[in-house]
């Protein structure tokens, strides 16, 4: 299998195994679903967070008002009663007035906070540290297990305007937030090796040969946006793990220069004792 290193930018991402006889066209949908993927569980755990402190979403039409605004223009959320999590909630006003205050209790919390652990650690950076590929089913595992850690939670579902809710039902409006720039659609990416865009009409083999035990890097990127910067000839590991060694070598050799120093000056005493013997 060929390893990509795939990065986006200078910043790692995940490890990725393929064969030099994909297509770059196959390639580039794999990569970019699998990138794209870890983003949106990146997203869900985002707002799970807020899920788990303040509940559920208001409707679009009272998020930002106050209590008396909400009073005087006479706005009832519907989905209050509906959506209330497991066990009952506990009241913890959030003070941006995105979400309604009626949190899961304590244990439920729970439930929504080592779920929102397990799904990270398996799409985490740290796995690229770990020598661990990131598959799309390992992403698609990680939306089925915050899908359920939700519905055990809020067995009822959540409001249709909740942003979890239109996640898992890729219904998300990601338009003009930051969130919405870090996803690349697949029409518009490109990948780039060596200094090189990988073609879409070409096949992995054309640039890496035949070896199917290459490792590369490769770097995601929105089309139009130039050529991405080159790698340096070593790693930065390499790099800290070559200082080391040098840094070694010269307290060896400070070492070994005292010693000889020591040396000259003991055989300099020495001379006028010798002298005196012959």
């Amino acid at each position: 299998m060929v390893r990509l290193h795939v990065k986006h930018g200078d910043e790692s991402q995940f490890l990725f195994d393929t064969t030099v006889s994909v297509s770059v066209e196959e390639l580039t949908k794999q990569v970019t679903s699998i990138y794209n993927g870890r983003l949106k569980v990146s997203r869900i755990c985002s707002e799970m967070e807020e899920l788990s402190e303040h509940g559920i979403t208001l409707p679009p039409n009272m998020q930002g008002l106050t209590d008396e605004q909400i009073e005087e223009l006479k706005l009832k959320d519907e989905w209050e009663t509906k959506c209330t999590p497991s066990g009952g909630s506990v009241f913890k006003k959030d003070e941006l007035g995105r979400r309604n205050g009626h949190a899961p209790d304590e244990n439920m919390k729970k439930v929504l906070q080592k779920t929102m652990e397990e799904a990270r650690a398996l799409i985490a950076k740290k796995q690229a540290e770990a020598n661990v590929c990131v598959t799309m089913d390992m992403v698609k595992d990680a939306l089925d297990q915050l899908r359920g850690a939700v519905m055990i939670v809020y067995p009822m579902g959540l409001p249709p305007h909740d942003p979890i809710r239109m996640e898992f039902e890729n219904n998300e409006d990601l338009s003009g937030t930051q969130a919405g720039q870090a996803v690349i659609e697949e029409a518009n990416t490109q990948l780039w090796w060596a200094g090189k865009e990988l073609l879409r009409k070409q096949k992995l083999v054309d640039y890496v040969g035949k070896n199917e035990k290459t490792k590369i890097i490769v770097k995601i990127q929105k089309r139009g946006n130039g050529a991405p910067a080159r790698e340096p000839v070593i790693s930065e590991e390499e790099q800290k793990k070559m200082m080391m060694y040098y840094h070694r070598r010269q307290e060896e050799l400070k070492v070994y220069i005292f010693s000889f120093f020591l040396l000259i000056v003991h055989i300099y005493d020495m001379v006028p004792i010798l002298s005196n013997k012959f």
